[in-house]
Protein backbone atom coordinates (compact mmCIF):
# COMPACT_ATOMS: atom_id res chain seq x y z
CA UNK A 1 0.00 0.00 0.00
CA UNK A 2 1.30 3.41 -0.94
CA UNK A 3 0.40 6.44 1.18
CA UNK A 4 0.42 9.62 -0.89
CA UNK A 5 0.76 12.30 1.74
CA UNK A 6 1.28 15.23 -0.61
CA UNK A 7 -1.96 16.04 -2.43
CA UNK A 8 -0.54 18.92 -4.42
CA UNK A 9 2.76 20.70 -4.90
CA UNK A 10 2.09 24.44 -4.87
CA UNK A 11 5.60 25.75 -5.53
CA UNK A 12 8.95 24.30 -6.51
CA UNK A 13 12.37 25.81 -7.15
CA UNK A 14 14.58 22.94 -8.39
CA UNK A 15 17.79 22.69 -6.40
CA UNK A 16 16.36 24.92 -3.67
CA UNK A 17 12.91 24.36 -2.21
CA UNK A 18 9.41 22.92 -2.50
CA UNK A 19 6.02 23.56 -0.91
CA UNK A 20 3.22 21.01 -0.87
CA UNK A 21 -0.07 20.45 0.90
CA UNK A 22 -1.91 17.55 2.49
CA UNK A 23 -5.58 18.13 3.23
CA UNK A 24 -6.65 15.79 6.00
CA UNK A 25 -9.98 14.14 5.32
CA UNK A 26 -12.19 12.28 7.78
CA UNK A 27 -12.03 9.42 5.25
CA UNK A 28 -8.37 8.67 6.10
CA UNK A 29 -8.64 5.10 7.39
CA UNK A 30 -6.02 5.43 10.13
CA UNK A 31 -8.00 8.21 11.85
CA UNK A 32 -10.40 5.63 13.28
CA UNK A 33 -7.66 4.43 15.61
CA UNK A 34 -5.65 7.62 16.08
CA UNK A 35 -7.31 8.56 18.39
CA UNK A 36 -10.94 7.50 18.95
CA UNK A 37 -12.88 10.63 19.86
CA UNK A 38 -9.95 12.92 18.98
CA UNK A 39 -8.82 12.16 15.43
CA UNK A 40 -5.40 13.59 14.60
CA UNK A 41 -2.83 12.91 11.89
CA UNK A 42 -0.16 10.64 13.41
CA UNK A 43 3.20 12.35 13.91
CA UNK A 44 4.98 9.70 11.88
CA UNK A 45 2.73 10.53 8.91
CA UNK A 46 3.44 14.24 9.28
CA UNK A 47 7.15 13.36 9.04
CA UNK A 48 6.43 11.09 6.08
CA UNK A 49 4.67 14.00 4.33
CA UNK A 50 7.89 16.03 4.78
CA UNK A 51 9.92 13.09 3.41
CA UNK A 52 7.63 12.81 0.38
CA UNK A 53 7.80 16.54 -0.38
CA UNK A 54 11.60 16.40 -0.03
CA UNK A 55 11.77 13.41 -2.37
CA UNK A 56 9.71 15.29 -4.98
CA UNK A 57 12.18 18.17 -4.76
CA UNK A 58 15.13 15.82 -5.34
CA UNK A 59 13.40 14.04 -8.22
CA UNK A 60 12.65 17.28 -10.04
CA UNK A 61 16.10 18.72 -9.23
CA UNK A 62 17.86 15.65 -10.66
CA UNK A 63 15.45 15.16 -13.59
CA UNK A 64 14.16 11.87 -12.15
CA UNK A 65 17.59 10.23 -12.44
CA UNK A 66 17.13 8.22 -9.21
CA UNK A 67 14.52 5.49 -8.92
CA UNK A 68 14.82 5.20 -5.14
CA UNK A 69 14.84 8.07 -2.68
CA UNK A 70 14.68 6.94 0.93
CA UNK A 71 14.95 8.46 4.36
CA UNK A 72 18.44 7.92 5.77
CA UNK A 73 18.13 10.06 8.90
CA UNK A 74 15.69 12.32 10.75
CA UNK A 75 17.17 14.72 13.29
CA UNK A 76 15.77 17.46 15.51
CA UNK A 77 12.20 16.27 14.95
CA UNK A 78 9.81 18.48 16.90
CA UNK A 79 6.03 18.18 17.17
CA UNK A 80 4.23 21.35 18.22
CA UNK A 81 0.58 21.04 17.21
CA UNK A 82 -2.07 18.71 15.76
CA UNK A 83 -3.67 18.35 12.35
CA UNK A 84 -7.32 17.29 12.51
CA UNK A 85 -9.79 16.37 9.76
CA UNK A 86 -10.72 19.39 7.66
CA UNK A 87 -7.33 21.04 8.19
CA UNK A 88 -4.43 21.30 5.77
CA UNK A 89 -0.78 20.56 6.49
CA UNK A 90 1.49 22.78 4.39
CA UNK A 91 4.95 21.27 4.04
CA UNK A 92 8.08 23.12 2.95
CA UNK A 93 11.51 21.64 2.37
CA UNK A 94 14.73 23.52 1.65
CA UNK A 95 17.94 21.85 0.52
CA UNK A 96 20.64 22.50 3.09
CA UNK A 97 23.51 20.30 1.84
CA UNK A 98 24.24 17.72 -0.86
CA UNK A 99 27.04 15.20 -0.41
CA UNK A 100 27.20 12.37 -2.95
CA UNK A 101 24.01 10.32 -2.75
CA UNK A 102 22.90 12.06 0.48
CA UNK A 103 20.93 15.31 0.71
CA UNK A 104 20.06 17.10 3.94
CA UNK A 105 16.95 19.26 3.99
CA UNK A 106 15.34 21.57 6.50
CA UNK A 107 11.63 20.79 6.61
CA UNK A 108 8.61 22.26 8.33
CA UNK A 109 4.89 21.47 8.43
CA UNK A 110 2.43 24.22 9.26
CA UNK A 111 -1.32 24.70 9.66
CA UNK A 112 -2.62 28.22 9.09
CA UNK A 113 0.82 29.65 9.89
CA UNK A 114 1.24 27.57 13.09
CA UNK A 115 4.21 25.19 13.11
CA UNK A 116 3.03 21.64 13.71
CA UNK A 117 6.22 19.69 12.95
CA UNK A 118 9.79 20.40 11.91
CA UNK A 119 12.85 18.25 11.22
CA UNK A 120 16.21 18.05 9.51
CA UNK A 121 15.95 15.12 7.09
CA UNK A 122 18.67 13.31 5.18
CA UNK A 123 17.55 11.42 2.09
CA UNK A 124 19.53 8.90 0.03
CA UNK A 125 19.19 8.85 -3.77
CA UNK A 126 20.09 5.66 -5.61
CA UNK A 127 19.25 3.18 -8.34
CA UNK A 128 18.99 -0.57 -7.84
CA UNK A 129 21.10 -1.15 -10.92
CA UNK A 130 24.02 0.70 -9.32
CA UNK A 131 24.26 -1.65 -6.35
CA UNK A 132 27.07 -4.24 -6.39
CA UNK A 133 24.55 -7.05 -5.80
CA UNK A 134 22.11 -5.82 -8.48
CA UNK A 135 19.98 -8.44 -10.18
CA UNK A 136 19.78 -8.60 -13.97
CA UNK A 137 16.35 -6.92 -14.05
CA UNK A 138 17.35 -4.01 -11.76
CA UNK A 139 17.75 -1.45 -14.55
CA UNK A 140 14.31 -2.28 -15.94
CA UNK A 141 12.77 -1.91 -12.47
CA UNK A 142 14.56 1.42 -12.02
CA UNK A 143 13.18 2.62 -15.37
CA UNK A 144 9.64 1.54 -14.44
CA UNK A 145 9.83 3.39 -11.11
CA UNK A 146 11.16 6.55 -12.74
CA UNK A 147 8.33 6.41 -15.31
CA UNK A 148 5.77 5.93 -12.51
CA UNK A 149 7.12 8.91 -10.58
CA UNK A 150 7.10 11.11 -13.71
CA UNK A 151 3.42 10.26 -14.20
CA UNK A 152 2.65 10.97 -10.53
CA UNK A 153 4.51 14.29 -10.75
CA UNK A 154 2.30 15.39 -13.64
CA UNK A 155 -0.72 14.76 -11.38
CA UNK A 156 0.61 16.36 -8.20
CA UNK A 157 2.08 19.46 -9.83
CA UNK A 158 1.11 21.58 -12.79
CA UNK A 159 2.81 24.94 -13.15
CA UNK A 160 -0.27 26.53 -14.72
CA UNK A 161 -2.79 25.42 -12.06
Amino acid sequence: MRFSLIDRVTAVRPGESITGVKSLSRAEEYLGDHFPGFAVMPGVLMVEAMVQASAWLLRITDDFSHANITLAEAKAVKFNSFITPGQTLTVTADIHKRDGDLTTLKTIGTRDGVTCVSARLTLRCENRADRPDAKSDAAAKDDALRDWFRKEWSEVYAADK
